[in-house]
Order: C-alpha cells, then sequence, then structure tokens
C-alpha cells in the first residue's frame, strides 16, 4: 500500500540520530524500534507520519533539551499525549515527544476552587480527583476519559457543557510553558512578568506592537470578538490581545488553543466550575433532525445544562454493539433524530421543577416514544457513554477500507437549524452520509465522512465536499471552519479564507514570534500548502476481524484502561500494528521486524481482560484478537495437552494448592517484604467441604443426592482460585448467608469444575469448550434445573459462566444457562444486607473494582457494600486492571507491576482499615503493589456482622 512503512524503517531509529538523543536524555527515553515507529505514526485523525524518533521527556527540561536539538539540527518537533486528536496536530516527520507517562498528577488547591494539573493527566482523572469537593474542570469533550489536559488546553477542546464560558480559554489561570528558545515560565510565579521580558525582549515587543495595532483597528477588533462570540478554534485566539493587556498574560492566553505550535505547555492551573449535586437526563426522540433541533432554544432557555444532537443510526449501532444499550434501540426508524437533555439541581424540588418545564415545553413538539427523565447512575453514565463514543459508533458501520474523518464547524446558535439542513444537504450532494450531530445548545454541528483514500476519486470528492463546507460556513453563516477539534493540518489551509487576509497575516507574525525556526508542528494551524490536507492520508488495511478489531478507528478510548498501557502496547496500537503488517509485501524487512516484537509487545503482555471492550464505542474486544493469536501458536500436541489439563483439573487443584503450602510463602511476598494475609499466608486453603464454620455447621447436597435442604436460598460455587489460595472467602460466604436466613450449598463434587477462563485466555479453545460446558452441566444439576440462583465467589469466574463467548457452549448448555441466575459474591451480598446487623463500622476503606466486576457493572454495587461497611471509602482514580490475569502476575509479573504503578502511587501516604477487591488473584496483586493486605469484602461482612 502506498503508505507502508519503507523498508530502511526496520532498522528502527536511523544512526547518528538514535544516538545522540540516547546520550541527550538517556537510552531509556529513546523508542527506538520500528514497533515503537509505527505505533505512534498514527492517531486519531486520518493521517499517517512516521517520526523519525520518539522519546519520553521526563520533565520540562528533557523538552527544553529535545527543543534546542530540533532547533540545531533543523528536525521539527511535536508533542503527543492521548493520541486522540481529529486533525493530525499529534503527529510528525520530525521528533515526536511523548509527554503522557511521565507528566501526570492533579493537586487540588483552595478546597477544589483551583486544580494544578499536568500536560498527561487524561481529563477524566482530574475530574475523580476533584469529585470529593463537588468540582471538575471547565471542558468536557466527549474523548474525557482518554483526552490529556495538555490536548484539551492546547486545542482549546469543548465538550456538552462548557459553550464558551467555560473551555480553556476561560478557565485556566496560570501556565507553565516551555518555549522553542528554551525559556521556561511559570505565568503564576512572582516576577513571571520581568523574567519573560528579560528572556524573550523581541518576543514581548512583538506582542505589545501587535496588541496596539489590533486595538487601533476598530473593525478588526470587532471581528475579532464577533467570531469568538461562538465556538471557534480555527488560527489563533486573537482575542488574547484584546482580553489582556500585559505581554506574558496576552501570551498565556494564546497559547490556549495553539496545538502545540508556540510552545510546550507544562502546566495549567484551572478555576474548576462547580458540579451540580442532582442531574437526570432523558432520550428524546423525533421523527427527523429537523423536528429535533426545533424546541433546541427553549430547552437551553430553561435551564438544561446539556443538549445533544445524535441520529437513529448511532442508537442502532450502539444496540448492537454496545455493553447495556437499550435493546428497542434496534427498531428505530434510521431517519428519525434524538436529544440528549441533562438538567442539574440543587435539590430533588429544584431538578423536579426543571424537569416540568422541560416535559412542557416537549409538549408542543412531535416524538415518537415515551419520554422519561432518570437519575439512575448506570443510566446516566450509559447515555453519556453513547454520546461521548459517537465518533466510534459511525465508525462501526462505514464501508470496509474507508477512513473516518470527524469535522465539526459552528453556526449562530439561532441558525442550527437552517445549518444542519443545509449542512445534510451538502453531504448529500457530495456522497456522504447526511448524518449530523454534535451540541445542538451551542450551534456546534459534528459530521462523519468515510472517503476511501486508496481510490483517487474519493480523494477528489472529499476534496470537493471541502470547498463546498468552506463556501457554505464562512459565506453563508460567517461561522467557524473549525469549532472545538482545533485547526490541524487539515483545516490549516483554510484559515485566510475564514479570517481573511489581515488577520491571518497577524498569526504568521505570532508564529514567526514565538517559534523563529519553526521547528514547533509545521503544518499544523497554518499552512501556505493548499494541497498539505490531502497528503499522508491513512488507508485502513482489513485484518483479523476476531473481537472486531478490524471496524477499529484508531480513537485511542481503549487506551487509558489497558493494563500494558505503559510497559509494552495499548490495543490501539496492537491494532496499528497489525494493519502495517497487512500493508507489508510477504516478508519485507518491515513485516518480519514487526513479527518479532509483536510477540513479547502485544501477544505475551496483553491482559486479554476485556476493558478495553467497555471503553472502546464499538465495542472491540482486542483481548479476543489476542487470544485467537495465542490459539494460532499451539500445536496440535499443545492442544491435546490443555485438553488432558482440564479433565484432570481436579487433580492439578490439589497439586497446587499443596505446592502453595510449600513456595506461597515465597512467590507471594510484597515489595514490602510482607506476606499476604490470612490463609494464603501459609500456602493454599483446604477443601472448602471441610472448612470449619464459625458456628460450627456445614451445608453440602451431593451429586445425585435428594434437593438441598429446604433453607438452601442459592448453590455456592467457590471459585478454584479461592479453593487453591485459601478458604477465609468461602468460610465468610458461608456464615453472613447463614445469618443473614440466606443459607447456601455447596456442592460436595467441586473438585475439578472451573468456569474455563484459564484456557481461553490462552488460546485453548477446546479445552475451554470442554470446561465450559462441563460447568454449565454440573450447575444445571446442582441448582436443580435452575430453581435455585447460583453464586461465584470471584467476579472473573461470574463473568466467565454467566458469558462464555459466542459458540462455546453446546445448544443445550446454552438454553440451560439462559435459564439459570449467575450471582456475583458482591451482588450475593447486598441481598443479604437487609437480614444483617452491622455493628460498629471500621472508619475507612479502599476499593479496587477489578476488569470483571466493571465489566459486570458491579463497579458502583461494589462501592455500595464497601459503605455500608465502612465510614469513608476511597476509590483511587486511576483504578483499572490489576494485570495478574490468571498466571500473567506470575509468568509476567512486569506486567502486573506496571498496572498497577498508577493506583499504588495514588494510595502511597494513604492508610485504611480495610482493603478491599473482590478476587483473589486481584487481591494478590494489589497486596505486592502497595504493601497493604487486600482480602475480599465478605470477609470484613462477616467480621463485623459476628454476634
Amino acid at each position: 500500500m502506498p503508505d507502508r512503512a519503507p523498508d530502511a524503517l526496520a532498522r528502527g531509529v536511523a544512526q547518528p540520530l538514535r544516538q545522540e538523543l540516547e546520550a541527550l536524555l538517556g537510552p531509556d527515553r529513546v523508542l527506538h524500534r520500528v514497533s515503537n515507529l509505527v505505533a505512534y505514526a498514527s492517531d486519531a485523525s486520518p493521517y499517517r507520519l512516521f517520526p523519525r524518533a520518539v522519546v519520553e521527556a521526563r520533565d520540562g527540561d528533557d523538552v527544553a533539551k529535545v527543543l534546542r536539538f530540533g532547533r540545531d539540527r533543523d528536525i521539527p518537533v511535536t508533542f503527543r499525549a492521548g493520541g486522540t486528536s481529529l486533525n493530525g496536530q499529534g503527529q510528525s516527520d520530525g521528533i515526536l515527544v511523548d509527554v503522557r507517562k511521565n507528566f501526570g498528577g492533579v493537586r487540588v488547591e483552595d478546597d477544589g476552587a483551583r486544580a494544578r494539573v499536568k500536560p498527561g493527566t487524561i481529563l477524566g482523572h482530574a475530574n475523580r480527583v476533584l469529585a470529593p469537593h463537588g468540582r471538575k474542570l471547565g471542558p468536557d469533550p466527549a474523548s474525557t476519559d482518554v483526552a490529556t489536559v495538555g490536548g484539551v488546553v492546547a486545542n482549546n477542546s469543548g465538550g456538552m457543557r462548557c459553550g464558551v464560558s467555560k473551555d480553556s480559554y476561560s478557565t485556566v489561570r496560570e501556565l507553565t510553558f516551555v518555549l522553542p528558545s528554551g525559556t521556561k515560565i511559570d505565568t503564576g510565579e512572582p516576577g513571571a512578568a520581568e523574567k519573560f521580558a528579560t528572556a524573550e525582549p523581541e518576543l514581548v515587543a512583538g506582542l505589545e506592537a501587535m496588541r496596539d495595532e489590533i486595538r487601533a483597528d476598530a473593525e478588526l477588533a470587532e471581528r475579532i470578538r464577533r467570531k469568538f462570540a461562538i465556538k471557534n478554534t480555527t488560527g489563533y485566539r486573537l482575542c488574547a490581545f484584546l482580553d489582556a493587556d500585559e505581554p506574558l498574560e496576552i501570551f498565556r492566553r494564546l497559547l490556549v488553543g495553539s496545538e502545540g505550535t508556540l510552545a510546550f505547555i507544562a502546566e495549567a492551573v484551572f478555576e474548576t466550575v462547580p458540579v451540580p449535586p442532582l442531574t437526570t437526563t432523558a432520550w428524546i426522540h423525533f421523527p427527523g433532525v429537523e423536528e429535533a433541533i426545533a424546541p433546541v432554544p427553549d430547552l437551553v432557555a430553561s435551564g438544561a445544562t446539556a443538549v445533544e444532537l445524535l441520529v437513529a443510526p448511532a442508537l442502532i449501532t450502539a444496540a448492537w454493539n454496545m455493553v447495556g444499550a437499550p435493546q428497542e434501540w434496534k427498531e428505530l426508524p434510521p431517519e428519525s433524530a434524538v436529544l440528549l437533555v441533562e438538567f442539574g439541581g440543587t435539590d430533588e424540588g429544584d431538578l423536579a421543577a426543571q424537569v416540568l418545564r422541560a416535559e412542557a415545553i416537549l409538549g408542543s413538539h412531535e416524538t415518537i416514544r415515551p419520554i422519561a427523565f432518570t437519575q439512575e447512575l448506570e443510566e446516566v453514565e450509559l447515555a453519556w457513554r453513547v454520546r461521548e463514543g459517537l465518533h466510534g459508533l459511525i465508525g462501526r458501520v462505514r464501508p470496509e477500507g474507508t477512513a473516518l474523518i470527524v469535522e465539526d464547524v459552528c453556526v449562530p446558535p439561532e441558525r442550527i437549524a437552517e445549518g444542519a439542513k443545509d449542512l445534510q444537504a451538502l453531504l448529500g450532494r457530495h456522497g456522504f452520509l447526511p448524518g449530523v450531530a454534535g451540541h445542538a445548545s451551542a450551534g456546534n454541528l459534528h459530521f462523519m465522512l468515510t472517503p476511501n483514500f486508496a481510490k483517487q476519486e474519493d480523494l477528489e470528492r472529499y476534496e470537493a465536499f471541502m470547498q463546498g463546507l468552506v463556501e457554505l460556513v464562512v459565506d453563508k453563516y460567517d461561522g467557524s471552519l473549525k469549532a472545538e477539534h482545533g485547526t490541524g493540518v487539515n483545516m490549516a489551509p483554510y484559515v485566510e479564507r475564514e479570517w481573511g487576509e489581515k488577520a491571518t497575516e497577524l498569526m504568521w507574525r505570532l508564529k514567526r514570534l514565538a517559534d523563529p525556526d519553526g521547528v514547533l508542528s509545521p503544518g499544523v494551524v497554518l499552512s501556505r500548502d493548499p494541497g498539505i490536507h490531502l497528503r499522508n492520508l491513512k488507508t485502513t488495511p482489513a485484518i483479523e476481524d476476531w473481537g472486531g478489531a478490524s471496524t477499529c478507528v484508531e480513537c485511542g478510548f481503549c487506551e487509558p484502561v489497558c493494563p500494558s498501557r505503559n510497559l509494552t502496547t495499548t490495543p490501539r496500537q496492537r491494532i496499528v500494528l497489525r494493519r502495517e503488517m497487512a500493508r507489508q509485501p510477504a516478508g519485507s524487512p518491515v513485516q518480519r521486524a514487526l513479527l518479532e516484537e509483536y510477540g513479547y509487545d502485544a501477544v505475551e503482555t496483553c491482559a486479554t481482560d476485556g476493558s478495553c471492550q467497555i471503553a472502546c464505542p464499538l465495542g472491540i474486544d482486542t483481548g479476543r484478537l489476542v487470544k485467537e493469536l495465542r490459539s494460532a501458536q499451539h500445536g496440535e500436541r499443545a492442544e491435546r495437552g490443555a485438553v488432558a489439563a482440564a479433565k484432570r483439573w481436579g487433580a492439578v487443584e490439589k497439586l497446587s494448592r499443596a505446592g502453595l503450602k510449600i513456595v506461597g510463602p515465597l512467590v507471594r511476598r510484597t515489595r514490602r517484604g510482607r506476606a499476604l494475609p490470612g490463609p494464603a499466608a501459609g500456602g493454599g486453603g483446604g477443601d472448602p467441604r471441610r472448612t470449619p464454620l464459625a458456628n460450627g455447621s456445614r451445608l453440602s447436597v451431593r451429586r445425585g443426592s435428594p434437593s438441598p435442604p429446604e433453607r438452601a436460598a442459592a448453590v455456592y460455587v467457590p471459585s478454584c482460585t479461592n479453593r487453591i489460595f485459601g478458604g477465609n472467602p468461602i468460610e465468610a460466604l458461608v456464615e453472613v448467608s447463614a445469618r443473614a436466613g440466606m443459607p447456601v450449598a455447596i456442592p460436595d463434587d467441586l473438585a475439578g469444575t472451573c468456569c474455563g477462563l484459564p484456557w481461553s485466555s490462552k488460546g485453548f479453545d477446546s479445552a475451554h469448550r470442554h470446561k465450559a460446558n462441563e460447568m454449565v452441566e454440573r450447575l444445571w444439576e446442582w441448582s436443580e434445573e435452575g430453581r435455585l440462583p447460583v453464586v461465584v465467589d470471584a467476579a472473573s469466574c461470574t463473568g466467565a459462566i454467566a458469558d462464555p463467548a459466542e459458540g462455546v457452549l453446546s445448544e443445550e448448555n446454552a438454553e440451560r444457562l439462559g435459564r439459570m441466575e449467575i450471582v456475583d459474591s458482591v451482588a450475593w451480598a447486598l441481598r443479604l444486607l437487609p437480614g444483617l446487623e452491622i455493628g460498629e463500622k471500621v472508619g475507612s476503606a479502599t476499593a479496587h473494582p477489578t476488569c470483571a466486576t466493571r465489566r459486570m457493572g458491579l463497579a458502583h454495587p461494589l462501592k455500595a457494600l464497601a459503605e455500608a461497611l465502612a465510614d469513608e471509602v476511597y476509590i483511587a482514580p486511576s483504578a483499572t486492571c490489576c494485570g495478574f490475569a490468571g498466571d500473567r502476575g506470575i509468568t509476567h509479573p512486569e506486567l502486573t507491576a506496571s498496572a498497577t504503578r498508577p493506583q499504588a502511587e495514588e494510595l502511597e501516604g494513604r492508610s485504611f482499615d480495610a482493603y478491599l477487591s473482590s478476587n483473589r488473584t486481584c487481591e494478590i496483586a494489589m497486596t505486592r503493589a502497595t504493601g497493604h493486605p487486600y482480602e475480599s469484602p465478605l470477609i470484613l461482612l462477616e467480621r463485623l456482622t459476628r454476634a
């Protein structure tokens, strides 16, 4: 393919560049292999550029070194963090500086009124840190859970609720920045203005001259004010010259929205915004887009905090691909449209009054489905997950081989209905899907283009559309060609068309003043090349569709939750690398090098935990891709051995318990030298049927025996993990169930049973099918053909039993599973609470929601259970999958160490009375990482409910 990596790239970063950069920063800071260069060549935009080198800067001083290096050698330098830019801002054929890994951190100030944030911090993470204070950052783009604060500020990213009054430009109060010259300034530091003037006299004088020139031109000044009265990220923020007097304050404002072309932003201090104590949302369905837009002005006037426009195909796609999405969406008329409306209130009365006003407004408009506002947390989160995943959802239905380009324009809000209609007509004329969406309350319209850049006719069609778009938005509406996604590369040629010659020349003067050598991201924001946006376009070759991988739009939503994100590769990068292999001729030097590096980077260090599927708006499970790749590596002999082990799992289980008694204390020492708590400290647990209970009782049901005792409320199936590692959760669950008047029955013939996950994760398909079917057959018998619910005490096992993957179960067993109720121990414990009397709660607890807990929607129930047991509950904002992943924590401990490090750092220095999780291996991982003993919440529940 034309955009394939050249053969010379197979050797990675060329010499002497690699040697020079390693001498400058250290060998561990230069990502020099071909896999690194290919992985960083792609982002969420339609472009691809291979960097000459990728470096991981540690701090602002490293950035200054790289900038001086780039200036001295005439090599462009570009900054990249989340990789969510849609218009080519985060790509370079020079040096790409990764500022995600080492630039994280949030410091809350003034009781949450201010937040000091590093640029590599994910915006959603910063908001989770601020949540206990009832505050958040103002910008709220759809990519909140993946975009980093540095990128949000650099692009002046908008969002659903921020408008033009809560975006970065309006809420950032201080910046620390590094200029291409190497000068580093903290605008909040005493004497910063004087330091700036001394270090950069030409820049300061130039800013003063531009300020005076703009203010002296009344017509230009008025045009600038008018252009920024609506959302606008086309070009630089010339309004800074009107909004501030001092050169440093002017430049600070100019950096917002400058897309990394004027300086590097090393830290931002925000004035935060309040979060309404209560919110409610509703999907309002209309026959079409025009009908949906009609009530928007009245809804905004009534106090709606968000009014989002979507088209039916997005909801239909969500119903087929997104976990938890309403299935009735599958039946929506394709031409229909919907508003996602949100109201916030101080109390229930306030919220109810706002909803009544909204219902009165909507009563005079034609809707096609009942209107129902909800405050249910899970429903609200799902609603915003669908809206935030719109980019990917539309990408799901695009034709194979096509790119996905997301554009956003803005028209005066009072003309949004007219603008949407014109935009739909333009899309239709050029053969693109006439779907529009966006922030209706702000006049901000988004739409997707799906050209196949491997075809010349599609390239020409795309360019013809762009010309038509410019004429429509600029000439008819005097609107913004870019509303909140930044100018990037694809709109750079049109900046002068929107702004005119005089204003554009001022922007060029600003660029030359701040970056006289043109080292920072040339071609981004400003370009005199009319065809720059038509080069370096990305093809989308077909790859294996396991887990839906072939539909990936490379948006990056998966990356923040991936356990290996800071160790090797992310789900997006695993797919990007497969696509590069597909572009290459068979046996090419690049393909051979990628295949050699892919084994460890992508296959061995994947936790296959499915977290990526939850985050992905398309529901792609990259873990499934990896499992299939692992399966393809197995020979017949290995598969037969796996099946044999599965059939003899009882013996394996027994040997594992014996082995743990001997070597357990050695292999499970934590980094602080403390052994694991409870029975695991001494090795494994005993047979759960022989575990003495506090009340001396034991419930059991023997295979083939009469029905379980009448008092049994459920069948309890302890996971093989807990049977091997120790009996404490088993004792606790049995005991508290009996106390609550809901006793459980443990089958006598548990030995050898397993959900099949150990084989599934390794790609042993036959063994997985054997164990999964065997488990369902046993459960069917133990539960008296579904009469009793089945309780499982390890979240990963619960999930594996309840959802064994398509095609694994026989038709009969799939039908049986559908008639049984599989209940995780967390959900079971919540059922027990009404029948239990909790004594004095512990003062504090921290909980680690496992990946399986999140997949099953049990993260909130886990927190609710913890809150019933502790006065204060803390969940680390960075908590994601621990990466233990069955045996990965044993075979690849570096994966678990990397995955748990951010959470351990957040817990550092804190002390809690209880450390909780709901999976034994996850408890081991978190105990290793923190040095504190994690245990099942069932154990704490049992302790607090003793008479």
